[in-house]
């Protein structure tokens, strides 16, 4: 007998296959059936209208701490995801010195924006080793979760505050070598690392493993060729640009180490400057021609980063915005309402010397997000532009004048430069590049500035229903076949005969995502950026429904996804 019976929704199975009218059984060990004709069911589900397909896999988040106090990974599962990967960019919070969770957690709050007092009060830091760090969450999620060990705890565990400015001993590396391949034994899915000069601890200074040497980069990634089922991730300065031949030779030679693919974060596709993403890809074909594999992650969806005049963001880095945007939020404030501040601020940020930042200086570009003042009621989702044609003033003055009337706290979001017909046929052939995969989120980060997680519905709605750029089927393929196959998930990310039942029964005539909002329900009582879903239906994880008609249902079926044990070797 069957635990449930979905019948006549139209399945589209995560291959890239047209979707067919079909039914889908659920068993009772968490498993699916393509066949399930003539079983009895205990309960049947009339999915006429509705489509059916593999749950979404998330290849990129940092749902490491959120997972202890959110067990649902949410608003990520209300938008359809059942798997994430977790660990990257070479931060985790284990394996972790006695004593030392204060710098990992301002570590975590500086680099991913995670509220400092939210994981103060909602972990408990009662864990030393990789493997402990998971045992606490296994059997307490309600979606699948597999980590990857960051490069940052391990340099840490082992050099200690030393690990910070220097490079380390032969000794230190073989040291590093042996709790690597612990935590790997212990479950692990791979290795991961940062090498980036935007990633800054809580003490201001470089993280950890950007002072790690060529050879111990190598060395460490070389560790996961004798552990099954691990994987390779990392993110440096040429992700943010162009990879220098140094960067794209030490991608190739830890991928060749490993005998694993490596993947990197994030790739941006714009018609403005075409040399980006192609010089970016072609580290891919390098890779291929020497025997290895490099896969960039890239996300089908563009917009999505907050501003704020009161909290750290892209304005505050504009050069010689500082004098102003150091002061206390009411000196601040103040300032900001002179007009001769006004045009000195505008002077700057429109100077060359800022670079890309001078597209900050579009002021009637930016969306209004959430507004506190009396004078801002009904803002909410227009653009700057159109008020002030409204009031009859200027963009600039218009901004300007309502976030002063919120004390600075008016959320921002600024319209793409990049929503052109040229960048979205760029995109989608990205998208169908082997070389790159879709991804790329950062659910659980940076929660004052990004929604990440709500890309699956973001993408069907907009980019495939609205826009008609790819086929649902390809899109579905795009973020469940795809990246199982990168990470080797065993028995996931297709409707097939005995697969897991990881499961997303939606509306394609209503799906989309939400706008974004503030929600403070972290613990602490802090906020973070919140988008909820429209047109999913449910949501299975394990055979198990974790979401109903746009809520969780308690449920907490998820798998601590362990290597070996969950997952394939994946070789380049």
């Amino acid at each position: 007998m069957i635990d449930l019976l979905i019948r006549n929704a139209t399945v589209i199975d995560g291959t890239g296959a047209p979707g067919v009218r079909a039914d889908v059984g659920l068993r009772p060990d968490g498993t699916l059936t393509r066949t399930p004709t003539g079983e009895a069911a205990r309960e049947t589900l009339d999915a006429d209208g509705l489509t059916l397909c593999p749950g979404f896999i998330d290849p990129h988040t940092h749902y490491d701490a959120q997972l202890f106090w959110d067990p649902f990974a949410s608003p990520s599962n209300l938008h359809g995801v059942t798997t994430v990967i977790a660990g990257n960019c070479g931060f985790t919070l284990a394996p972790i010195l006695p004593g030392d969770a204060d710098y990992t957690r301002r570590l975590m709050a500086n680099v991913e924006g995670m509220p400092l007092e939210t994981l103060e009060r909602g972990l408990a830091w009662d864990w030393s080793t990789f493997g402990e760090y998971l045992d606490r969450l296994d059997g307490r999620i309600a979606v699948n979760a597999g980590f990857l060990v960051g490069h940052c705890q391990i340099r840490r565990l082992v050099m200690g505050a030393a690990a910070t400015g220097n490079a380390a001993s032969t000794e230190q590396i073989e040291r590093m070598k042996t709790v690597l391949g612990e935590s790997l034994a212990a479950g692990g899915l791979g290795f991961s690392s940062s090498q980036a000069h935007t990633h800054r601890d809580g003490d201001g200074q470089f993280v950890a493993s950007r002072f790690a040497s060529r050879d111990e980069m190598i060395a460490l990634a070389a560790v996961c060729r004798d552990h099954p089922g691990t994987t390779l991730e990392v993110i440096l300065d040429g992700c943010l640009a162009h990879f220098s031949d140094t960067e794209t030779d030490l991608m190739i030679d830890m991928s060749l180490a490993a005998n694993r693919p490596i993947n990197w974060n994030v790739m941006q596709a714009n018609a403005k400057d075409p040399s980006r993403h192609e010089h970016q890809l072609a580290a891919g074909t390098r890779a291929r021609e020497r025997g290895a594999r490099i896969v960039a992650l890239t996300m089908p969806t563009i917009g999505g980063l907050k501003m704020s005049f009161l909290t750290y963001c892209a304005l505050h880095l504009i050069p010689g915005w500082e004098t102003v945007m150091k002061l206390p939020p009411a000196e601040r404030c103040a300032r900001l309402r002179d007009p001769a501040v006004r045009e000195e601020l505008e002077r700057l940020a429109r100077d060359p010397k800022a670079g890309i930042l001078t597209g900050l200086s579009r002021w009637g570009k930016y969306i209004i997000g959430e507004t506190f003042a009396p004078d801002n009621a009904g803002l909410f989702g227009r653009s700057v532009e159109e008020i002030a044609a409204e009031r009859g003033g200027n963009p600039r003055d218009t901004l300007f004048d309502i976030v002063c009337a919120d004390d600075l706290r008016t959320d921002l979001w600024p319209i793409p430069s990049d929503d052109d017909p040229e960048s979205w046929r760029i995109r989608v052939g990205v998208w169908a590049d082997e070389r790159a995969m879709i991804g790329g989120s950062d659910a659980g980060a940076h929660l004052d500035r990004m929604c990440g997680g709500r890309y699956p519905t973001a993408f069907l709605g907009e980019v495939v229903r609205e826009r008609g750029l790819v086929p649902i089927e390809e899109a579905i393929r795009l973020m469940t076949s795809a990246p199982a196959d990168l990470f080797g998930l065993r028995g996931r990310g297709r409707i097939v005969e005995g697969a897991h039942a990881d499961l997303v029964l939606f509306d394609p005539r209503t799906i989309a995502a939400g706008p974004v909002r503030n929600r403070a329900d972290l613990p602490g009582g802090c906020a973070r950026l919140y988008s909820e879903a429209s047109g999913i239906e449910r949501v299975w994880v394990n055979g198990v429904e974790i979401v109903r008609n746009g809520r969780e249902t308690g449920a907490l079926p998820g798998t601590l996804l362990r290597s070996g044990r969950d997952t394939d070797t994946v070789t380049p």
